[in-house]
């Protein structure tokens, strides 16, 4: 669906040139949800420009679908952003119209016909969750609805791409969940191929099928999204995984048991897949007369499958302790004994 070979993106400025994008190559496959992640000037939302041929590459390949972005222009390329669409971080609303007429633009634009345009905005406005808002103007709506009126926008010309560009960065929590809820539904409802950049490790994990990790302009790391939580490899991506996964409350109680238990070890379990179901604390308590005391524990769902980590003390005799280690790491469990300082 989406192959990116060799793409290098250069700017020229009075200070010389700035390389935004260096030596990327991705590929994507239809019907997937991709997500790019990256802080603020990782070169993320040039690689979105890229692909919907707002920017050329200095160098490298952007084929989309068949077509290479990078070399098409004028009205070929107008048609290929038909199939290639896009909704904002801030909606991009036209606040003179009505939810209706703001669905209904693209379609004016493609000219088709105002009969065929009510069925078709109708069909979205029932998809995406804003029956009894029709009438109502982007002032009248909430921020999450804004962000329906842009999806269904985004979806009126019938894309095989859709992009997002940080587009849960302006909703609060509750609200994200909902629209990432509906774009994951969209997804499995019409088979569409989303490319989603955040700097939001939690969005990646809910919904994301696999992950690129930009830094500096680089992809550092990709992979499954699942297989990325279990072992991050860039500093940079551990950094993200722990967005999720060790909280300050977290790392307050892991200092705190260090404190009060001079003995023993403080392991971080990382679990994944079928792993998540097994009772392997009871196990070993059972096997290796251990005392086990669990410090936090969370389970989060990737679309690959469950990702778990529990941080525990674990204390008894010293042999003990060992064959409770390689216990774990028997069954495939992937384990780190956090070193007191």
């Amino acid at each position: 669906m989406i192959q990116l070979s060799n793409i290098t993106k250069v700017y020229k400025t009075k200070n010389g040139d700035l390389t935004a994008v260096q030596g990327v190559d991705l590929s994507i496959e239809q019907g997937e949800i991709f997500g790019i992640i990256g802080y603020s000037g990782a070169g993320k939302s040039t690689m979105i420009r890229l692909l919907n041929g707002l920017e050329k590459p200095t160098t490298g390949e952007v084929i989309v679908n068949g077509e290479n972005i990078a070399q098409v222009s004028g009205a070929k390329l107008r048609q290929a952003r038909q199939k290639i669409s896009m909704i904002f971080q801030h909606f991009n609303l036209l606040w003179s119209r009505t939810v209706e007429e703001n669905i209904s633009f693209p379609l004016e634009i493609a000219g088709v016909s105002k009969s065929k345009r009510a069925i078709r905005v109708q069909e979205l406005i029932e998809l995406v969750g804003l029956k009894g808002r029709e009438q109502a103007y982007p002032s009248q709506l909430s921020g999450g609805q804004k962000q329906r009126v842009g999806i269904a926008r985004a979806l009126a010309n019938n894309p095989e791409v859709l992009l997002c560009d940080e587009a849960t960065s302006a909703l609060d929590p509750e609200t994200t969940e909902a629209i990432l809820e509906l774009l994951l539904d969209i997804n499995k409802k019409l088979g569409l191929t989303i490319v989603l950049i955040t700097h939001e490790m939690h969005v990646i994990r809910k919904i994301c099928h696999r992950v690129a990790v930009m830094e500096a302009g680089q992809v550092v790391e990709q992979g499954k999204v699942l297989e990325v939580f279990q072992n991050p490899q860039a500093t940079i991506t551990k950094n993200f995984v722990s967005q999720v996964s060790d909280s300050s409350e977290t790392r307050e109680s892991i200092e705190q048991i260090i404190a009060s238990y001079p003995t023993g070890k403080i392991v971080r379990i990382t679990f994944v897949g079928q792993s998540t179901k097994e009772p392997i604390m009871s196990q070993l308590i059972k096997r290796f007369d251990v005392e086990i005391n669990i410090v936090h524990g969370a389970i989060s769902h990737t679309t690959n499958g469950p990702y778990g980590t529990l941080i525990v003390h674990i204390d008894g005799a010293q042999e003990n302790i060992e064959g409770a280690l390689q216990l774990l790491a028997t069954n495939n469990i992937q384990t780190e004994v956090i070193e007191r300082g």
